[in-house]
């Protein structure tokens, strides 16, 4: 387990800063600790706690309320078949038996080498394309026990660099120049906040006896 290295608390300060309250910078801070290291460390959430200012156990009730962030070592490559009702009417429960059998573990089980940790999981919007996985959150189409093994026969052999190593969100990372910033201020020192305009009061025109 680790903190964020030198580069990346550089990067981690530059996403706060585009945000009027640090806290709200939490998640895409939780994505660079886990391209780090693969998941989420403890260490690192209480390093991101120190960066965001808040508790640790804030950091972690965020990061465990989301299935993409994981909190223990994860193979190389994630493979999360889906047996919802689509896939699971096209052959996705025999692919995840198939892919028990090819990778020797079960859903939550990762590979003695390291390289791979198979799931199983709802709904993952691909519904037209059923039976269909995702390796590392990027998508595979309407496969087979066939198009499985050449699947994993490529990512053992390193022949899918369109696959980077499980954590990875972007290959390409967003920088946005200091003058380039839109104008970011805290909420509450606003002096006049959209959502607090003034408004005068109307006169009804309703009026009585005098």
């Amino acid at each position: 387990m680790s903190r964020l290295t030198a580069a990346n608390v550089l990067l981690a300060r530059e996403m706060i800063g585009r945000y009027p309250k640090p806290k709200s910078a939490l998640i895409p801070l939780l994505h660079v600790a886990q391209q780090q290291d693969g998941y989420v460390s403890k260490d690192a959430m209480e390093h991101l706690a120190e960066l965001v200012g808040i508790t640790p156990a804030e950091v972690l009730g965020t990061c465990s309320f989301y299935e993409m962030f994981k909190l223990e070592p994860v193979g190389r490559y994630m493979i999360n078949i889906c047996t919802n009702i689509s896939c699971q009417l096209n052959g996705g429960e025999e692919l995840l038996h198939h892919a028990e059998e090819r990778l020797g573990i079960k859903p939550g089980g990762t590979t003695e080498d390291g390289q791979f940790t198979l799931e199983d999981v709802e709904c993952i919007a691909a519904c037209t394309e059923a039976p269909c996985l995702q390796v590392n959150y990027r998508y595979e189409y309407r496969l087979d026990n066939d198009g499985f093994d050449r699947l994993v026969d490529d990512l053992s052999a390193g022949a899918r660099p369109d696959v980077p190593s499980h954590g990875t969100l972007s290959r390409v990372r967003q920088h946005i120049n200091p003058e380039q910033m839109a104008g970011i201020e805290r909420p509450e020192l606003a002096k006049t906040p959209v959502w607090f305009a003034d408004r005068q009061p109307t006169d009804s025109g309703a009026g009585g006896a005098s």
